[in-house]
Formats: C-alpha cells, sequence, structure tokens
C-alpha cells in the first residue's frame, strides 16, 4: 500500500519533466508558426469570394453578344484588383491533385506543414486550364531560400539575378521562388546591397531578390495567364489579374505598362512570342505595340541566356511559328546576326538559305511531335551552312590555302563571332564541326573511304544534312550523291564493296605512291 503515494507523487514529476523536454523541442517550430500566422493575419486583407460573381458576370455576358478576339485584345485595363483577387473553388476549375506531379505535391505539403503558404503557379495552373498537360511544376512561397533548403535535403540555391530553389527529385526538378516584392517598396538597406537590388541604366533588372505578399508577387509577374494560384489547402485558384478571362479569350497580355516590362527584362518580348506559338494564342495589341521599337534591347542579353532561349524557341515543335515571328518582330537577328545580314542581302551566293532553314525547322518540329531525339547542334549547322560557304568562297579568292586549311580558317572567322550572340557549348560545336566536315567526306567514295565515313559517329547526321541540301539545290551531282549513300545503307557488304568499286575517281584524286625510304650508306653507319 506505501507504493500507492509514491506513484502519485511521481506521475507529475514525470509529466513535468517530459513536457519541459516537448517545448524545448518544439520551441523554433511553435515560434515560426506563431509569426508566420501574425504575419499572415496583420499584413493581409480578406479575399473577396466570387461564386457568385461570377454566376452574375456569366450571365451578363449570356444575355450580351460575344466580342471577337480583336476587340478583347484592345482592353487594356485589368478589371481585377491585386489585393482582392478573384477566387475560383473547386468546383469552378479543373486544377486537381491528380493532375500534379507528386513531386510537386511532396513540396507544397512540406511547405504548407512547416507554416509556410506555398501555391503552384503559373504554367502548371494556365496549362490545366487550357486543357493540356502540365510539363512544368513551379512554386511560389513566402519562405526565403534559406529557409527551403533547411526543409529539403535534396534542395540547391541557384541564380544571382532571380534566387531560386531547385528540388531535385531524380530527373524531375521542381523549382521554388519566394515571392518577389516591388522595389520601391524595399529598404534602404536592401536598396543598397547590389545583391538583392540592382539596375542597368536602360532599366534592366540586374539583380531581382527583393522579397514580398503574394498580392506583391503576382503583380510583378509578367502575362495575365501567369498570375494564377492554385492552394493544396483551400483546393482554390486564385486570380490576380483577370487571367482566367485571358486563358479564355486565348490573349496574350502583360501585367503593367508594356515598355517598362519589357526594359526591365527583354526577354518577355520572346517569351510573348513564345507562349502565342506555343498555346494557339493572340498578343494583345497593347503588349505586342512596343516590340518592334524596344528590339534593340536585346543587344543587352547575355550570350549563355539567349541560347537557353534558343532552346525554348526552336527545340519545342514550334520553331517554325517561332522563326516566322522573331522574323517579323526584327528579334531574329539578336540571335544569329550573320544569318539576319545573309537573309536581308539576297545575294545568288545565299539564295538557298531561308529555304533551307525552313526546311530544317520543319524537320525538327516532326520529329519532336514524333517525340524522336534531335540535337540543338544540326539546326545550328543549318542556320550557319551558307554564311560559312560565303567566308570559304572569300578566303580561296584571297589566298592559296588547301581546302582543309581554308575550311578551318572560315570555321574560325564564323564561330566565335556567333559565339558573341549565342553561348553554344562546346559539345555542340564538335557535333557542327562533324556534320560539316562529313559533307565532303560523303563526296569521296572511293576505296576504304566510304566505309570509313559510314563508320563515323555522326554519319547519319551529316547523311540527313546531305538530303535537305539535295533537296534544296537541285543539283544532279548532289541528288546522285545523296542517292549512292540512301543505296549503301540498304544493301549487303557484298553490294557495298560492288557499289565502290563503281565509283569513278575524280580527277588529280590519284594519290602518289610512297617514296622509298634510302638506306643509311656505310660511311654514315661508321
Amino acid at each position: 500500500m506505501l507504493f500507492i503515494p509514491s506513484v502519485i507523487l511521481f506521475c507529475p514529476l514525470l509529466l513535468y519533466h517530459c513536457a519541459t523536454i516537448l517545448c524545448l523541442y518544439l520551441r523554433p517550430v511553435i515560434i515560426k508558426s506563431v509569426i508566420n500566422l501574425c504575419k499572415k493575419v496583420f499584413s493581409k486583407k480578406p479575399r473577396k469570394s466570387i461564386t457568385n460573381t461570377v454566376a452574375k458576370k456569366s450571365s451578363s455576358k449570356s444575355a450580351k453578344p460575344r466580342e471577337n478576339n480583336k476587340a478583347n485584345n484592345k482592353a487594356n485595363v485589368v478589371a481585377v484588383s491585386f489585393d482582392e483577387p478573384l477566387i475560383f473553388s473547386r468546383d469552378q476549375h479543373p486544377v486537381s491533385r491528380q493532375l500534379l506531379s507528386p513531386n510537386a505535391l511532396k513540396v507544397l505539403y512540406r511547405l504548407n506543414k512547416s507554416g509556410f503558404d506555398a501555391y503552384l503557379v503559373g504554367g502548371g495552373v494556365r496549362d490545366i486550364l487550357l486543357g493540356l498537360k502540365p510539363k512544368d511544376f513551379d512554386i511560389a512561397t513566402n519562405a526565403t531560400p534559406d529557409e527551403i533548403k533547411e526543409l529539403f535535403r535534396n534542395c540547391r540555391l541557384i541564380g544571382r539575378r532571380f534566387r531560386l530553389a531547385h528540388i531535385v527529385f531524380g530527373r524531375e526538378i521542381i523549382e521554388v521562388a519566394t515571392f518577389r516584392g516591388h522595389h520601391d517598396n524595399a529598404s534602404e538597406k536592401e536598396k543598397e546591397c547590389k545583391k538583392t537590388s540592382k539596375q542597368s541604366e536602360h532599366g534592366m533588372l540586374l539583380r531581382d531578390n527583393i522579397y514580398g505578399s503574394i498580392e506583391e508577387d503576382a503583380e510583378r509577374r509578367d502575362f495575365t495567364i501567369n498570375a494564377l494560384y492554385y492552394s493544396t489547402r483551400d483546393f482554390k485558384v486564385y486570380d490576380f489579374a483577370n487571367g482566367v478571362q485571358d486563358v479564355n479569350d486565348r490573349v496574350i497580355r502583360l501585367i503593367g505598362d508594356p515598355e517598362t516590362r519589357y526594359r526591365e527584362d527583354p526577354v518577355r518580348m520572346l517569351r510573348a512570342i513564345r507562349f502565342a506559338t506555343k498555346l494557339d494564342m493572340q498578343i494583345s495589341d497593347a503588349t505586342k505595340a512596343p516590340i518592334k521599337e524596344l528590339s534593340s534591347l536585346m543587344a543587352n542579353i547575355p550570350a549563355a541566356r539567349l541560347f537557353e532561349e534558343f532552346l525554348k524557341m526552336f527545340i519545342s515543335g514550334k520553331a517554325v511559328a517561332n522563326f516566322e515571328q522573331l522574323r517579323s518582330y526584327n528579334l531574329f537577328g539578336y540571335f544569329f546576326p550573320a544569318v539576319e545580314q545573309a537573309l536581308n542581302n539576297k545575294s545568288d551566293q545565299q539564295k538557298f538559305l531561308l529555304d533551307f532553314i525552313m526546311l530544317a525547322l520543319e524537320n525538327t518540329d516532326k520529329r519532336i511531335n514524333n517525340e524522336q531525339r534531335v540535337t540543338p547542334a544540326f539546326l545550328f549547322a543549318a542556320m550557319l551552312w551558307y554564311p560559312l560557304q560565303k567566308h570559304i568562297q572569300q578566303i580561296k579568292t584571297t589566298s592559296q590555302l588547301t581546302p582543309q586549311d581554308v575550311f578551318f580558317a572560315a570555321l574560325n572567322e564564323i564561330m566565335p563571332e556567333q559565339q558573341r550572340s549565342i553561348a553554344i557549348p562546346k559539345r555542340f560545336q564538335a557535333v557542327i564541326k562533324d556534320i560539316w566536315i562529313l559533307q565532303d567526306k560523303l563526296s569521296r567514295r572511293e576505296g576504304k573511304r566510304a566505309f570509313k565515313t559510314f563508320e563515323h559517329p555522326k554519319f547519319r547526321a551529316g547523311y540527313d544534312f546531305l538530303l535537305l541540301r539535295a533537296q534544296i539545290e537541285e543539283n544532279a551531282e548532289l541528288t546522285e550523291l545523296a542517292q549512292w549513300w540512301t543505296d549503301f545503307q540498304e544493301v549487303s557488304n557484298d553490294a557495298q564493296v560492288q557499289m565502290i568499286k563503281g565509283v569513278k575517281s575524280p580527277q588529280g584524286a590519284k594519290r602518289k605512291a610512297p617514296r622509298k625510304r634510302r638506306k643509311p650508306s656505310p660511311k654514315a653507319q661508321d
């Protein structure tokens, strides 16, 4: 009976120690959650639900005849306030967790559980509203990049101009960005710090790491169709800039003053074109009006970034449409200055250039849409082939170099010039050079040369390039050569040997017999 009072005395003491340990362990999490909750309550205005508003708008629209896209394009005023976004409940939109990447959901859930706000934003929401399968799942949050890194061991922070967190799941990367704020609202300390805020003399943002609220982040986004936020907490879509209406009207519209936004980041001109061709939309009149006038701003874009934009524009299945749009807005020349100059001159040497480029772009689009592999090197080789031939002809007339030396001299002129516009990685430069060299090797088929060329690692790329040339130039000799190589790949080894024997050796191609080495005289040995 004596042990009962001791147990009664011991239980409160044990509970006290357990509670103390739990408080010490959970204190950072509790404090962080309380701080985030206070920020959310005191810094944000209550949001206005539009369940009834949407119904009223849809009924009023049905009563009036629907205006065409041209009339919609002329509207430049966004009706929605950034402080009071339109809120679409789950039954009013098609966005579902089943359509999202499981890895993106993991990131959203962990950020929410840690006390942060997190939304699927931009293209992921937009594509689902358009009935497309989303490819990219970008997330916006009020957690800073360092706080994101603390939560995810598989996180890496990238970018100086625009600090981002990449959460790596094998081959899939989920991009997480902190809500951007207005530079005008930044503190003096942030404005003075070159790592957080910096602007060029042309108005281009060189550092953009001022953080803010979701309302400010929406206002800082480029297009209305990208200012759409989906929350996994309440399964609602928040529309800050009438983006849902523009998605339905299939209109690309910039948020804010177009000229100012283009000066902040000239790549937005490329993005407007890319979204229009990719999503089969029309660019609004106000958005496209300043593009030609401000096209010179593209000269301030680093060559490495233009390479990334080249991949997005030309290796996406819409290369032909993007090429035509870039030329119409005077933007193509910032990718390929020598090509643009040749296209405008229309000389006899460059008469095949445009058709050749269009055919190469069409073939690339077909391969991508058929889910076949493509390499950017093939397009670079196609773009620069005829400008290279022009350099070769100029060197031939002014020097007496061998054909091989002439080729490499021309190559050393055209590639550095192109590198100033687009920073082509060395792995692609090597393939470009191989494709061009193979054009000469494919014409030399006598002896063992045909088999050596056939075994070349880049034979297929060089052969496809030859087919395009034969199709465009309509040269009888080139057509016969292309057909010969087509047949060579389809016959047996014995037949290949017979085909090589039937090849006529070009005049002056006879190799000289190797000189016999003279034996040293006895005197020399002594």
